[in-house]
């Protein structure tokens, strides 16, 4: 195995000798795949300029090379497989060999190293596939026992129990990764294996029959809204031992590129009418060399770049990109899901200098109508001699393509970070992919096309976010802004109740989108928009109600601006308009926590009050957040003997919430500069609304067909009266 140290070693040589005309990442491909056995031979026939026109190359002369050479040769390639001119000549001057048969030896054990590892890695992914063969095999024969309890025949989801509808999501997912297996292992064998795709229609992944319709429910949560666990992600190989020094290479070019992408000025980068810098793509193919490849067919550049000063000092921002489960969390709304591979440097000096490692993850829109967009790259980070500090991705689909390569990958993207006084940093983000984005749906293309949706600016305008609200959670004293009443009383019940809302915000977002770990099934249309469903099944969690949980969500659009739908939705004095649970009663504020410049930033526990003096009055614990380029209203019906815990300063972790709420985007760029709304793109919303109902307090519970009609009613209902109450208030303004 490499040692970290031998990697650092690496990095700074590759760095150092990236301008040699014998760079060897300039010609990777072309050495590697060197097929004849110039290794062990020395050319006599002239070549270039010198050869004499029709004269026929004298014959080559082979020499093998002595036991004492190739055991050298050998332990030198064991430490660096790609040695650099200077290295060459050393070896040569040491074991009587011309430079150029050193090289060739080299370039010769390259690729006879990189096809033992496929020929392995193919006998692999074969066992691999047996054995979902074989799994696959006994969920058809669980499959075709289930049946009705009374009659015997096929059973349906309103009488299936909760085992059999997991038998049925866990046959399509291994149908899938059937699939994936074929793909990746014709690309080594030159055939594909046999799949399942002729699999019977009864367990297609599609829906699931009920009788009166296809409801489908399907196994997960508001998509695993407490953050997706790793072994979801798809499986992706780690990276061998002889596509490791590539992979250095690759990402010391990538942060040259960054570099120069983020001091390059007109006409490299022209503004657009959002305030944000785009790529010119002609300028780029003309200046900057093209690292990874030309751009494959089917996929569109997106490329941006944005300036901002944030309230973070530079060491804790590079930690956060660094560290997976961090920057997870951090850019929770933007990373659905992400998982480290391989940490091929940790860095030197106690920090994150020179660290290298490779990752996958997803990258999503609050809305289940936009696809994810999956990524495998490596991740390297570097401090620069003028003290600022750059960390950039760059994908990997050249050196091991993955199923999801078709669809999007990562030109050199990331940040380069500036120190500021008073624990201030300036950033520079710049985010350039590659995509196939035509399976988006209509509403959201203009905010997709305009980069809006995945480009720098929402990164960074996230990034922004999350640091007002870290430093509000920090205080260390309560503002006098605040509303408190003597219901929060200390600054330990303060950072518990912020702890809380910061889970309940994370489990909204990450669960809100198309995200792969999700099962989202379409509810056929009635006239209202589209409504996705899934279930899920909570036991022995404490931060989760137990029992069988209904997710539902939608998304559609609006001719109202983003920001009058936000500050309707987060007034207690309209919920009224809208939450039929509140069932009419009056909404009262009991607390408020600001936790960012914006008004609309901030943290409510709110308590309804019944008209019908019988009933209990119930807590809602609701975060409002907004930024330049998406707002959010989450909340959460909370049990009042657990909030009395948290109040007081107690663990948050315990207490079980369903997060429900709002996800607000502009429709496009039009969006951001005001103007007449017309249609989608010209300064409309687009709003995301997501329920989750504990539907049984038993995890064993059956679903009934009545429990998924009464979610979809519910769900259908608020966006009527959504609509009705802005549509109304917008008419107002004018």
């Amino acid at each position: 195995m490499f040692q970290p140290n031998i990697f650092e070693t690496m990095l700074d040589m590759s760095h150092s000798h990236r301008t040699s005309s014998e760079s060897d990442l300039g010609r990777t491909n072309k050495d590697d795949d060197y097929e004849s056995k110039s290794g062990t031979e020395t050319m006599d026939a002239p070549s270039g300029d010198d050869q004499v026109p029709n004269q026929r190359p004298k014959r080559k002369r082979y020499h093998r090379h002595t036991q004492h050479q190739i055991q050298e040769l050998e332990a030198f390639f064991r430490e660096c497989p790609h040695p650099d001119d200077k290295q060459r000549k050393e070896l040569s001057r040491e074991l009587g060999l011309e430079p150029l048969q050193v090289k060739f030896w080299f370039q010769n054990k390259r690729t006879q190293m990189k096809a033992q590892h496929e020929r392995h890695e193919n006998s692999i992914l074969k066992a691999e596939n047996e054995k979902l063969r074989a799994e696959n095999n006994r969920y058809k024969e669980a499959l075709s026992n289930a049946s009705w309890p009374n009659c015997g025949g096929p059973a349906s989801l309103g009488e299936m129990s909760f085992d059999e509808q997991h038998l049925r999501i866990e046959n399509a997912r291994l149908r899938e990764e059937i699939d994936r297996i074929s793909g990746i292992a014709a690309k080594y064998v030159g055939k594909p294996v046999t799949s399942f795709s002729n699999l019977s229609p009864r367990v297609s992944s599609g829906s699931l029959d009920v009788g009166v319709g296809n409801y489908g429910a399907q196994s997960g949560m508001l998509g695993e809204m407490y953050g997706a666990s790793s072994d979801l992600l798809r499986s992706l190989p780690i990276p061998n031992e002889a596509d490791k020094p590539m992979i250095v290479e690759l990402a010391v070019a990538a942060m040259e590129e960054l570099m120069r992408l983020a001091q390059a000025g007109e006409p490299l980068w022209v503004p657009n009418d959002h305030s944000t810098e785009i790529l010119n793509e002609e300028e780029y193919l003309r200046t900057i060399p093209r690292g990874i490849g030309p751009k494959p067919l089917g996929l569109k550049s997106e490329a941006s770049r944005e300036t901002a000063v944030v309230i973070m000092n530079h060491i804790s921002l590079v930690e956060i990109l660094m560290d997976v489960n961090q920057w997870s969390t951090v850019f929770c709304g933007i990373v659905s899901r992400a998982l480290t591979l391989e940490v091929l440097s940790t860095g030197v000096a106690g920090n994150y200098n020179g660290a290298l490692q490779v990752m996958s993850a997803e990258f999503q829109v609050p809305s289940p109508l936009v696809p994810t967009r999956e990524n495998n790259f490596v991740r390297y980070c570097k401090q620069h001699p003028d003290g600022t500090w750059a960390v950039v991705d760059v994908s990997l689909d050249n050196l091991r393509p993955s199923p999801t390569s078709s669809r999007s990958r990562r030109r050199p993207s990331g940040c380069i970070i500036q120190e500021l006084p008073n624990g201030y940093s300036k950033i520079t983000w710049i985010e350039h992919v590659e995509v196939d984005d035509r399976s988006v749906h209509n509403i959201y293309r203009p905010l997709v096309n305009s980069g809006l949706a995945f480009g720098a600016k929402r990164w960074l305008a996230t990034l922004e976010r999350q640091c007002e609200r870290l430093a509000s959670s920090m205080a260390s004293n309560i503002p006098a802004g605040d509303l408190c009443d003597a219901v929060i009383t200390s600054t330990e019940g303060r950072k518990s109740i912020l702890k809380l809302t910061e889970r309940m915000m994370m489990s909204f977002r990450t669960g809100v989108g198309a995200s792969t770990a999700h099962a989202w099934t379409t509810l056929p249309s009635t006239g209202c928009d589209d409504v996705r469903v899934m279930t899920r099944k909570s036991t022995d969690d404490p931060g989760r109600p137990s029992g069988i949980v209904l997710c539902a969500a939608t998304s559609f659009w609006l001719p109202v601006p983003p920001n009058r739908v936000f500050d309707f939705l987060r007034d207690e004095n309209c919920r009224s308009e809208w939450d039929i649970l509140s069932n009419g009663g009056l909404v009262q504020e009991m607390a408020h926590i600001a936790n960012g410049r914006d008004p609309g930033n901030c943290v409510s526990l709110l308590r309804v009050n019944s008209v019908n003096s019988s009933q209990s009055n119930m807590l809602i614990l609701q975060e409002s957040g907004t930024d330049s380029t998406a707002s959010y209203v989450v909340y959460a019906p909370v049990d009042i003997s657990a909030m009395n815990v948290v109040l007081g300063g107690g663990d948050p972790s315990y207490v079980a919430l369903l997060p429900s709420g709002f996800a607000i985007l502009p429709d496009g760029p039009a969006g951001l500069n005001g103007g007449p709304i017309l249609d989608v793109g010209s300064g409309g919303s687009l709003l995301t609304v997501a329920f989750q109902i504990l539907v049984d307090s038993l995890p064993t519970a059956k679903l009934s067909v009545s429990s998924v009609a009464t979610v979809n009613s519910l769900i259908k209902c608020t966006v009527e009266r959504i609509k009705a109450a802005v549509m109304c208030e917008s008419t107002a303004h004018i």
